[in-house]
Formats: C-alpha cells, structure tokens, sequence
C-alpha cells in the first residue's frame, strides 16, 4: 500500500511540472528606483525586500519546480503590485507603512526567511532601514492603536 501511495506521488509530481503556470524566470526592466538617501539603505532593502518587491527577483533554483513555482510565482506577483523598489516611476502607495512592517516583523514574512537567511535583520539593521526609510520615502506613519 505504502509503494503504491509513493508512486502516485512521484507520477503526480512529474506530471505537475507540465502544468504552464507560473513565470518564465526572466524579471520586467527596471524603469526607475527611489532617490535612496544612501548606499546602505538600499542595500539593507536589496537584502531583505527585493526578491518580491522589485524586478530584480532572484529566482533560485526551487522556483523551477511546481507546485512550489506557483506559490513563488504568486507571491511575487503580489509584492511587486504591492510595492515595487524598480518601479517607482509608478503610484507606491504602501511606502509610507514600511518601517512599522519591519519593526513589527510583519515583513519580511516569517516564511520567506529560512530559505533567506540574508533578509534577517538585526534590531540595528532594522533601526537603519527605518531611519532609511523615512529619509528616502518620508516620514513613516504608524497604525492607529500601535
């Protein structure tokens, strides 16, 4: 019973990466990212916010396998409408709640960090990507009732 149950998984995982959906692993051009007050800023939001939130997504290697590629895929898709650093060039509404997403842990989301692990930040970096924040994007509002 047991061998019966693992073939029919390993056939439907072969059969599911025929399934078009997803991406094709190349990123949209980058059209233009905020004026960031400082080297550092960026690199601090390169490390722990691109990968969704801009189109300079480093696709690794399980992006290539479904079902996994479409959760990525959706995932992605969602951060970049949300909000998208190589995009500025259109309305980004959600920069103002950047830094209480970080302080609050909110972003990055828990699950994206063990694959992830340079998108950890220290309670000092995540200090200096507030502080960036409201220098590149203004002042930084927080929530009623926080």
């Amino acid at each position: 019973m047991l061998g019966k149950i693992w073939k029919w998984i390993l056939a439907t995982t072969l059969v599911i990466q025929l399934v078009p959906f997803g991406h094709d692993h190349t990123n949209p051009p980058v059209t233009k990212e905020p004026a960031w007050d400082s080297p550092q800023t960026r690199e601090l939001f390169r490390r722990a916010c691109f990968d969704c939130h801009s189109n300079q997504t480093v696709w690794p290697w399980y992006s290539y396998v479904a079902p996994v590629s479409w959760l990525l895929a959706h995932d992605v898709g969602c951060g970049r409408r949300h909000l998208n650093f190589t995009a500025w060039d259109g309305p980004q509404r959600h920069a103002k709640d950047i830094a209480d997403q970080v302080a609050t842990g909110e972003m990055p989301p828990w699950f994206y960090l063990p694959m992830h692990p340079a998108a950890r930040l220290s309670d000092t970096e995540k200090q200096a990507l507030a502080a960036g924040a409201g220098k590149t994007f203004g002042p930084q509002e927080k929530p009623e009732g926080r």
